[in-house]
């Protein structure tokens, strides 16, 4: 019997997860930074935790069984995970990216990627001609976010498999946003998945973490090695964390769901909000393609305001809603992109793609939906939650 992923998020596949000492229901923590051998030439299975660990192996049981994935090294960071998966490529070797992407994604492809003779090019990929036509004779392969961050672009993954087929090029997607409980990127061709566990996997905003997970067995034994040496593991005690966030991940990403889809329908009724991203809405350009390939549309939502003005009393003047990076914890965050999360990406790219002074980001949380609505309204058109004026 396959498990439904509500039920994988707590205990993997059926079979596979191996009973606790004295019937812990929860996984013991193993802080121990190394482990004795039985004998010569004998292990326990785990010699040295920078290599593996018990607490950490079974969260990474957790996130393949979630993804489909053959295996899954959790890491420090989502950024530790991106650098390991860097690592599998060669100076020369040439990435095609989505354009749109985490600003952290950028810095490293732009410092130390480029430094070691990588180089990168990105394009709309939710235009599939436009990525053929950047395809050369180094290219490598495919790097997708999807949607992406923060203007919530949809890639058609199905698409991009059959260009990774066509032109031998692996096929890596960024599930941070939507997860592996509501996106499954292997299932449509995927050969890498990132993770920054640190958002939704976590859901609480108190650990970092990544993971890179690999659908093809010949990648395996390469990417645990590079694991072992560069010492990108995550600690037992934040193993830990995850897992007991990991839990939950179902109940809090419908909530977080619901919740979003009625902010970002009240937004498009402001008249001080310009445009409304969000992947839920029917009018998205991407609607259709992530309905195939996704169960849901998550809880991330930007939005365009009609000034710069109005943008920076939204971000100044909310009180339940706390203005700081990051997103898809319990709590609502909304962010000031241009400032923070895509800093490090070149001006004239933000401009383009629309992430200005006038653009926000909000990660929708699980308090009650009336609240957070409230909270907007105060801040975006001065009145608190009784409706009297602040002016």
């Amino acid at each position: 019997m396959a498990y439904r992923v509500e039920t994988r998020c707590i205990c993997g596949e059926e079979g596979q997860r191996e009973a606790h000492p004295y019937g812990a229901i929860a996984a013991p923590i193993y802080q121990t930074a190394t482990f004795s051998h039985p004998g010569i030439g004998e292990t326990t299975g785990h010699n040295y935790t920078r290599e593996s660990n018990p607490t950490r192996a079974e969260l990474e049981h957790i996130i393949s069984s979630m993804e489909g994935a053959a295996d899954t090294v959790a890491c420090s960071s989502g950024m530790a995970a991106l650098s390991l998966c860097l690592e599998l490529f060669e100076a020369g070797a040439h990435i095609i990216c989505s354009e749109d992407l985490y600003g952290g994604s950028v810095r490293i492809f732009q410092t130390i990627g480029e430094r070691r003779g990588r180089t990168f090019t990105y394009v709309d990929t939710a235009d599939a001609e436009q990525v053929e036509a950047a395809i050369t004779e180094n290219t490598k392969a495919l790097y997708i976010e999807t949607p992406s961050n923060p203007t919530m672009g949809v890639t058609d993954l199905a698409r991009m498999r059959e260009l990774a087929d066509r032109y031998h090029l692996l096929l890596i997607v960024d599930n941070t946003f939507l997860s592996p409980y509501f996106q499954n990127p292997i299932a449509f061709g995927a050969d890498l998945v990132i993770h920054s566990g640190t958002k939704f996997l976590c859901g609480h905003n108190d650990t970092l973490a990544g993971f890179l997970c690999t659908a093809r067995k010949d990648l395996v034994g390469p990417i645990r090695n590079l694991y072992k040496t560069t010492g990108a593991g995550l600690a037992p005690f934040d193993s830990f964390l995850m897992l007991r966030g990991i839990k939950t991940l179902a109940v809090r990403l419908e909530r977080q769901q619901s919740n979003a889809q009625k902010i970002a329908k009240w937004l498009q009724s402001q008249k001080k909000i310009k445009k409304v991203y969000y992947v839920g809405l029917p009018e998205h350009p991407g609607y259709e393609v992530n309905r195939r390939q996704a169960r849901g549309f998550g809880s991330m939502i930007s939005l365009q305001t009609d000034t710069e003005e109005t943008a920076r009393r939204l971000l100044e003047r909310v009180r339940l809603i706390s203005y700081a990076e990051s997103l898809g914890g319990v709590e609502s965050l909304i962010t000031y992109p241009m400032l923070q999360t895509h800093g490090d990406v070149p001006i004239e790219v933000r401009e383009r793609l629309g992430i200005t002074e006038t653009f926000l980001r909000i990660s929708v949380g699980i308090e009650h939906v009336d609240d957070l609505i409230a909270d907007l309204d105060q801040a975006l058109n001065g009145k608190d939650t009784t409706g009297r004026s602040q002016v």
